[in-house]
Order: C-alpha cells, then structure tokens, then sequence
C-alpha cells in the first residue's frame, strides 16, 4: 500500500514522524508504539532505511485498522521532513528546456548538451538543515536580494551510503523523492566590484544559501513507488499562474548518473539531498521575481504539492 513519511509539530512544538497512507495522515511513533524506541524522527529511518523500508510498509498496511488516536488532523503544521538535513547537492543547468530559455534570455552560447561533449555534470551545495523551509510555511524575502527567484525541482533522499557506486547501481542507493523549490538571489551571484576575470567574483553562499532558501516536502515518498525518476511531469505555479511546466525526462543528466559522478567524489550519506535542477520558467528568464505576499506551489506527480509564501 503506497505510504510516504512526513514530519509534523507535536504538543508542545516537538518535530515528529508521521506517516501518510492512501491520503490519511497518522502519527508514526503511535504506530510503532513500544517498537524500534530508536525511531525519533524520519532523519532515523533513514540511518536504517532497509530495515525500515519494510516496517513501514508493514503499518501501512494495518494504520487503517489500528486506534483512531493514531490519525492526525488535515490542518496539522508540517515541519520539514528532515530535522538533520545532510549536504544538499544541487545540480546547476540540469534541464535542456531550461539550458535553452537561459541562452535566449542572456544572449549567450551556453552548451545545449554538455553530455555529448564530454563534460561531467555540475553541482552547488546549499547550507543543509538552515536552509530548509517546510509546506506551507512563510520564507521572508531577503533584504539582500530584490531578485528572488523560484526553482521548482526534484529532490532526491539518499538512504544508504554511496561510495563509487555505478550508474547502474545508483538508484538502489536512494531512499525516496519529494519536491522542492531552490529559491535563488539572482541579484547576489556575481561580486560586482571584484574584477571580471578573478575566480573568486562569484558567490554562491549570497546567491543560493540563507534562511528557508529550500522548501521541501511535504512527504518523502519511498522510492520503491516511483517507476522511474525520469518519466514525472513537473510544474510550478506563482499565484496560481503556472510558470514552469515540464517533464524529468528533461534531464540532462539522470539522476543516477549524478548519483555515480558525486559518490566518485566523495561518499554519500543517509539524508543528503540532491537536487536534480529546473526546468524552464523561471523568473530570471523573463526578469520577474518574488515579491512579499506572493505564493509558490511546486506539484511533481505521485510526490504531492508544496507550498512557500513570501513575507
């Protein structure tokens, strides 16, 4: 029965486990009752995901017939699903659709397919857990920035560790998928008084990393109900306007070839998070940002909806 886990604010405010099934949301540690004490959030499931891979799907199939005190309210307050993020790895002009509107809309011969020329993927890394903006919950507009952007895409849990692994391997390695929105400050990327041709002009920190700068969740859905990474329709919407609309199999490169050039670098770790680029429709490709009062909605298919409102 197809479930997902989620993390919620408990009595008190304490972050807890929850798990979804078919639409109806439980407490997760009610349901495992005096089982697996271990088992304090999602974060923990994670650090021993075979094992339980298999009891969730285990209470899945039972939450319907266990205690009603086990069933949470619809109007719940979601936390993100992760309360000890890992290293967010985030891949850079992942998407053709997107690759081309940006060369159109900056007027430069960027690669249409760097693939076919040899040249290995690209990745930034965001700040973790400080950065992590839960569904529907309010990320304020930075003062630094006045060109706040969205990024609807496809993150990827990593749920055992990656060391070397093949391309063929890869997917094994992950633990589930959600969505996730990489709010960018267009107008913080470039220094603009260091000189043009030093490495150091570009900031990646100002540009991609501060507070709430990636919305994730609100479920991670357990990867063996995903068919396949490559084959999920993906759309962003700001204020009911739909902006980005596309499909993963825009990918330049798939997630298990990001998966493969990244653990060849270093070992991935239960609760990384990757994510897996844009697709067109961005804001930086028709200079319309974010503003206050503003709400975006990321929807990926079989993953649920996120929602972030600007303050």
């Amino acid at each position: 029965m197809k479930h997902q886990v989620f993390t919620y604010r408990g009595l008190g405010g304490a972050a807890r486990p929850g798990l979804a099934v078919e639409g109806v949301l439980y407490d997760l540690r009610a349901l495992l009752g005096h089982r697996y004490p271990h088992w304090e959030c999602v974060d923990d499931l994670l650090q021993e995901w075979s094992q339980a891979s298999a009891v969730l799907q285990e209470l899945a199939s039972q939450a319907a017939r266990g205690p009603a005190d086990t069933r949470l309210p619809a109007t719940l307050q979601f936390l993100p699903p992760l309360t000890r993020c890992g290293v967010v790895y985030a891949a850079g002009a992942n998407y053709r659709d997107h690759v081309e509107a940006m060369a159109r809309a900056m007027n430069m011969a960027l690669v249409l397919d760097p693939k076919a020329e040899g040249i290995p993927p690209w990745h930034f890394i965001k700040a973790g857990q400080a950065t992590l903006a839960a569904h529907e919950q309010e990320v304020s507009l930075p003062a630094h920035t006045q060109k706040l952007d969205w990024e609807a895409e496809l993150a990827v849990v990593i749920g055992r560790r990656a060391s070397n692994v093949s391309i063929e391997e890869a997917l094994d390695y992950v633990a589930g998928y959600s969505c996730a929105n990489d709010l960018s400050a267009r107008d913080n990327l470039r220094r603009e008084k260091v000189d043009a041709s030093s490495p150091f002009r570009f900031d990646w920190i100002g540009h991609k990393c501060f507070k709430g700068s990636c919305p994730i969740g609100p479920f991670i859905t357990p990867s063996q109900y995903v068919e396949s990474p490559e084959h999920l329709d993906i759309k962003l919407w700001v204020n009911d306007e739909l902006k980005q609309d596309s499909n993963t199999s825009n990918h330049l490169y798939s997630v298990a070839e990001q998966i493969n050039y990244l653990s060849h670098r270093l070992d991935l770790l239960p609760g990384d998070v990757l994510l897996t680029g844009t697709p067109a429709g961005t804001g930086a490709e028709r200079g319309v940002f974010l503003k206050r009062g503003d709400v975006v909605k990321v929807w990926i298919d079989g993953l649920g909806e996120l929602e972030t409102r600007i303050s």
